[in-house]
């Protein structure tokens, strides 16, 4: 008679599994929980210290590390000395190996990573030895062991059992599948144990989501991963869809950007994204009465209507910015949605909307429109300190910290200094140039993007392409009270920016400063009593 052994900490759908392999004639051996939950289900088994013939020790830190557990796995059932060897030393052959490991990912997610170093004893126990040694060695010798790391393959299993038609084929499946599995569960201990930064040696745990219909092009095949324990946080991939088709690989980047983009802000924003770059942005002058990151919105509140009352207006400054980029982009909001903005929003086609929540009449109103997608992230992104981002390169990858910050200082570079009003703008401006593809040029009035140049060889071009898409805009500010405020990504290599400002209204400029001609950029500026403020940080972003 064949044999499995079954040691599972996730008991889902074992019991069904155990009796059809008992119904089939398979013999079983099992873990001492694993066995208890058989008996208790009246399913016959042996337990790994019957076979062993000796017991557990350690509270179960040892229990199937025993050559007569790896050596019935691990035996090529046609090389004769081998199977001589079992016969010398009394080892069965061991066919099937199920295991589910200790539930460390769940651990994690509730335990998190400390900062001092000193890790919870309760992580350290949930880190399965015996368990990912008995699938590895399964894995190895799938000509042989057919292993099952998951549930979803009992029924597969059972099924060409019955039929008599395992195929080598099959088992190989099973057994990258297996390695893919303890790989994953490695690299997520190995990452929450890591404090340094950049280790000689690195794993990144990626659990795929879903497959998406294409990548960037139809002919590009493309899937959603998370990173291990970042998909319970306030991030898009977490986000919950209420509405619409599935998303696309490049509406997942492109809601990445605008949720980045509008949770820089605390009083109502909105940014519309197109292309991985905001057309617009802007955001309310008036705080919110909403001061909590954290919404009801399950179910949905239908009082936003008092509280928000300035979403639209956001909403139509963003809109004003580049209206015609703004056809099937992308809009994030900051707080919750309600029915006035819903109806603005419903006269542009748009192909996704992300915020903390929705009213139920602007969901009635959004979801006449059966494209959209409509996604509720309840809770704010904030940018984390010591997130490490990659990038892929051909046979390499890129890794750097986040740019998650966004100052160091306000220094006067110029006689004149901003007005009050000024200094606001240009703090706004400041943060959406963080978001923008470098070399970077944002226009801004009060709280309000009037103009944005984004990702062009020339900071000049960048400049031209902003005062372009300001010419045709509708702000409706009163240019007074609300002056031209300029700003840009990186320094200025050249006054040829400050010289071509001037001749748009430009009051104002914030830049990084460092430039060896920063001289030649301040005298331009004073002789155009244009203030100009260094903030010692750049933002490129390619």
């Amino acid at each position: 008679m064949s044999t499995a052994l079954l040691s599972v900490s996730d008991k889902t759908g074992i019991i069904d599994f155990a009796k059809e392999l008992k119904t089939l004639g398979w013999n079983i051996i099992s873990s001492g929980g694993t066995a208890k939950t058989l008996k208790e289900n009246s399913i016959e088994c042996r337990e790994i210290s019957e076979v062993t013939e000796f017991p557990e020790i350690l509270d179960g830190r040892v229990k199937t590390l025993n050559p007569k557990i790896h050596g019935g796995i691990l035996a090529i059932r046609n090389k004769a000395d081998h199977i001589e060897q079992l016969k010398h030393h009394g080892i069965g052959t061991i066919d099937i190996v199920v295991v589910s490991l200790y539930p460390f990912e769940a651990t994690i997610n509730e335990i998190p990573k400390p900062v001092d170093k000193k890790i919870n004893q309760d992580v350290i126990e949930n880190i399965d030895i015996g368990g990912v040694a008995l699938l590895r060695a399964a894995a190895k010798n799938y000509k042989d062991v057919i292993v099952i790391c998951d549930v979803n393959d009992y029924k597969t299993v059972i099924e060409n059992l019955k039929n008599n038609s395992i195929s080598e084929e099959l088992k190989l499946t099973l057994a990258a599948k297996a390695f893919r599995h303890t790989a994953y569960y490695d690299s997520l201990i190995s990452t929450y144990l890591t404090y340094e930064k950049f280790p000689s040696e690195a794993a990144i745990p990626l659990k795929k989501l879903s497959e998406l219909r294409y990548g960037e092009n139809p002919h590009q095949e493309a899937a959603l991963y998370s990173n291990g324990t970042e998909r319970d946080k306030p991030v898009v991939i977490s986000a919950k869809k209420l509405h619409g088709k599935e998303l696309s690989y490049n509406n997942y980047l492109d809601l990445e950007a605008a949720w980045r983009l509008v949770c820089e802000f605390n009083n109502p924003a909105c940014a519309i994204i197109k292309h991985n770059n905001p057309c617009g942005c802007a955001e309310s002058t008036d705080i919110t009465s909403l001061e909590s990151d954290t919404y009801n919105c399950n179910p949905l509140r239908t009082d936003f209507t008092n509280e928000l009352s300035d979403m639209k207006d956001v909403y139509l400054k963003a809109l004003a910015c580049d209206p015609v980029s703004a056809f099937g982009g992308i809009i994030a909001f900051n707080k919750p949605v309600e029915k006035d903005t819903a109806t603005e929003i419903s006269k542009l086609f748009v192909e996704c909307i992300i915020a903390p929540g929705y009213s139920e009449d602007a969901l009635d109103i959004l979801t006449q429109k059966k494209n959209i997608r409509i996604l509720i992230q309840e809770i704010l992104y904030k940018e984390e300190k010591n997130l490490i981002e990659y990038r892929i390169m051909s046979h390499g990858m890129l890794a750097q910290d986040r740019d998650n910050q966004l100052l160091i200082e306000k220094k006067l570079m110029t006689k004149r200094s901003p007005t009050k009003e000024e200094n606001e703008s240009l703090d706004f401006a400041w943060k959406v140039s963080k978001h923008v593809k470098s070399n970077a040029i944002i226009l801004v009035r009060g709280r309000q993007t009037v103009g944005i140049g984004a990702g062009q060889m020339s900071r000049i071009d960048s400049l031209k392409i902003a005062a372009e898409k300001m010419k045709g805009i509708k702000s409706g500010l009163d240019e007074k009270k609300f002056p031209l405020i300029l700003a840009s990504d990186a320094f200025f290599p050249f006054p040829d920016v400050v010289e071509e400002s001037a001749k748009i209204g430009v009051t104002v400029i914030v830049q990084p400063g460092g430039s060896i001609k920063d001289n030649e950029s301040i005298k331009t500026a004073d002789e155009r009593n244009i203030a100009m403020i260094a903030t010692g940080m750049r933002h490129f972003k390619h």
